[in-house]
């Protein structure tokens, strides 16, 4: 089941992004066979404000727990983090049969 995990950094989260910015890409990298998609959210400036992960969770409690495992989570980087189960309607240009 899709879980989307949407992150918001702190105001003051630049500085951790920075320092914790190569294990996040190394968490998602060993995890890449259960990411569906991921990326940063950025303001209008391109500064970075969040993330987003649609990840391959059995439940609720893994999608937490794997965004828990996070370093950016670990490193204390969000001011919040919401996550869902995600059903897709389109995808690539289409629309899900």
């Amino acid at each position: 089941m899709p879980y989307l995990i949407v992150t918001q950094d702190r105001a003051d989260g630049k500085p951790i992004r920075d320092a914790h910015r190569a294990a996040h890409y190394a968490y998602l990298q060993a995890n890449q066979g259960r990411l569906i998609a991921s990326g940063g959210l950025q303001d209008e400036n391109g500064q970075y404000v969040g993330g987003a992960i649609i990840l391959d969770a059995e439940t609720l409690a893994d999608a937490q727990a794997f965004a828990d495992g996070d370093p950016f989570s670990q490193a204390g980087l969000f001011d919040k983090v919401t996550i869902v189960r995600w059903v897709k309607a389109f995808f690539n240009g289409r629309q899900a049969s």
